[in-house]
Parts: C-alpha cells; sequence; structure tokens
C-alpha cells in the first residue's frame, strides 16, 4: 500500500475510534438519565428519589427522569435495573429490603445486591418507632414484651409485609428479647396503621411520622424509637436503649446505586455530585418532615454498610426462619 494511502488509513481508524469510544468523565453526561425506584410514587423512598433526581438534574445539566418499578418488596425494579448498562445514565435508590434484606428471604432472587451492584452513596435513614393501639395496657417496651411473655403468640404485631424493614424490626425484638408475638402482615404501610387505628392489631413499627399526628390525638401510643439516638421528629419518645434494650436501632435507609462496572471517573463524579446534594440545607429542610434523619457515607463506605447490613439481617432472618414462597 503506498505511504500516502497508508496514512489516510491509520487517520480514519483513529477518527472511527475517538467518536465511538466511550463518553469519558469531561463529557459525561450528554443525555437524559433515568432513576429507578422499586416502589410506589408518594413514599418515602419515592421522595427521596425525586428530590435527588430534581437537584442532580441541576447539578449534571441534563434531566434526571424517576422510574417507579414497584412490586414484589422492591424485586421487580431491583432485577430489572442490576441487568442495564453500567454507563452512568441508569441509577437506583438502594433501601434496606433491596439490597440487605430480600436476598435472604427470597431464595430465587433474580440478582444479587453485593455482586450486582456498584455502590455510590448513602443519603438518609429513618429509624422506627413501636406504636401500639390506644387500650393496650403498656406505657413502654418493658411492659409491651412483659406482655407477650405473659401470653406467647397472643400480642398482634403488624408489618408492611413479609420480609419488611417493619417485619424484621419485629424478628429483632423477637430474637433479642425472647417474647414471641403473632405477626400479621398487611399489604404496606397504610392498612398496616389502619388496623392500629381500628384496635385490629396491638401494635407495628412504624416511621415516626404516620403516626404523630394519631397519638396526639389520643389513637395510638407510641411508646419506644428504634434508633441510637432519639428522633428529632419525636423528640420526647425514648430509645429502645434508654428502656433497657440496648443497640436496638432498626428501620430503613436510602442510598444511590448503579450496575456493576461502572467507570470510577463517573462513579466519583456523581459521588462529588450526590455528596453536594446530601449535605445541602435544602435536603434537611424537604427530609425532616419525613422523620429521616440526613447520613451520607461515600461508596467506600457505603459499600462496607451494605455488608454490614446483609450480614446483620441475613442472622436475624435465618434465626427467625423467615422466608417468602416463590
Amino acid at each position: 500500500m503506498p505511504r500516502m494511502d497508508r496514512t489516510k488509513a491509520i487517520i480514519a481508524a483513529f477518527l472511527l475510534f475517538a467518536f465511538s469510544a466511550p463518553a469519558t468523565a469531561s463529557e459525561y453526561p450528554d443525555h437524559g438519565v433515568k432513576l429507578t425506584v422499586a416502589w410506589p410514587a408518594g413514599g418515602s423512598t419515592d421522595l427521596v428519589g425525586r428530590f435527588v433526581a430534581e437537584q442532580l438534574s441541576l447539578a449534571l445539566k441534563q434531566p434526571v427522569v424517576v422510574e417507579n418499578r414497584a412490586g414484589a418488596n422492591g424485586n421487580i425494579g431491583a432485577d430489572m435495573f442490576a441487568k442495564l448498562p453500567a454507563d452512568g445514565y441508569s441509577l437506583m435508590i438502594a433501601t434496606a429490603e433491596t439490597h440487605a434484606i430480600n436476598g435472604h428471604v427470597y431464595k430465587k432472587l433474580g440478582y444479587d445486591a453485593v455482586r450486582d451492584f456498584d455502590p455510590i452513596a448513602l443519603l438518609a435513614r429513618v429509624g422506627f418507632v413501636l406504636v401500639t393501639r390506644s387500650g393496650l395496657p403498656a406505657k413502654n417496651v418493658a411492659e409491651f414484651v412483659a406482655l407477650a411473655k405473659a401470653s406467647p403468640g397472643k400480642i398482634t404485631v403488624g408489618s408492611y409485609g413479609i420480609g419488611s424493614t417493619s417485619h424484621l424490626a419485629l424478628a429483632a425484638l423477637e430474637e433479642k428479647t425472647g417474647a414471641s408475638f403473632l405477626h400479621v402482615p398487611y399489604r404496606g404501610v397504610a392498612p398496616a396503621i389502619n388496623a392500629i387505628l381500628t384496635g385490629e392489631i396491638d401494635a407495628a413499627f412504624v416511621s415516626p411520622n404516620t403516626v404523630i399526628g394519631m397519638e396526639k390525638n389520643g389513637q395510638a401510643k407510641i411508646i419506644g424509637a428504634a434508633s441510637l439516638q432519639r428522633l428529632p421528629i419525636a423528640p420526647d419518645v425514648p430509645t429502645f436503649a434508654e428502656q433497657g434494650f440496648k443497640d436496638f436501632a432498626n428501620g430503613n435507609w436510602y442510598g444511590i446505586v448503579a450496575p456493576r462496572g461502572l467507570p470510577p471517573e463517573i462513579r466519583k463524579r456523581l459521588q462529588d455530585e450526590i455528596e453536594k446534594i446530601a449535605l445541602s440545607d435544602t435536603f434537611l429542610q424537604r427530609t425532616a418532615p419525613t422523620g429521616l434523619v440526613v447520613e451520607y457515607l461515600d461508596s467506600t463506605r457505603f459499600s462496607d454498610f451494605m455488608r454490614q447490613e446483609n450480614d446483620r439481617w441475613g442472622k436475624t432472618v435465618a434465626a427467625q426462619k423467615i422466608e417468602v414462597a416463590q
């Protein structure tokens, strides 16, 4: 081949490579981003997702669109998301269910919470409160546990469903105290709370913002906060630790993950932007009324946190023999 033709061929190959190569961090993003929320619109996970999408759109100067893929305790959305390209254009709100609990409860899960995702950042956590019907003769956690021990399997405790965070909080209480309760699973938050109001069940572990109004109206009693410190939204409610049940902290958490294989420079860009969002006054103001407490962890610490959560809940699920038939 003549030298001139050979030179042209080399230039053409170089240009072809340049235009077909993946986007670099400086070029990212050059189009919109999709943020998967594996839960219905309107809940805490959706609220966090929509705030992050709004703020990340401004930071990246590209639209960030929330897509709700609800069902099966978050499994449908997480399974779908795990198979998407790891290019920075697909993000997901991770929760305790999708990334620490479901893998132990569902024996045929279509994804692996550790293997199939790249953690980017933890944003916030929420500690549950233990709420009882107004007529239950228990003024604190110790009296509640004593009632259960006096009548094993008779005190009814509702949850958002089998394998939900509220169910696992109950399982953790049984494991810690040796008390036996009758678990009554419902299809979500609203029916479980309504069952407290009607007296259909005795108690439930729930997010504090959902029942504070009920307690003020005398329709229910909040007897303990399942958090290491008192909750800002319910400062008068003593923690389980204050009532003699040390290290009892149960609730949910919210972070951002990507499909496994995200380029390091894109992960760093997203982590930096999400840190600014999580630590902003706007995020604090938006989440405070919901009972969420801001707790930012970068990708390395979030990865360690998720492994610890998997170990913790795996032991509880095994000890309490919790399993969802598939």
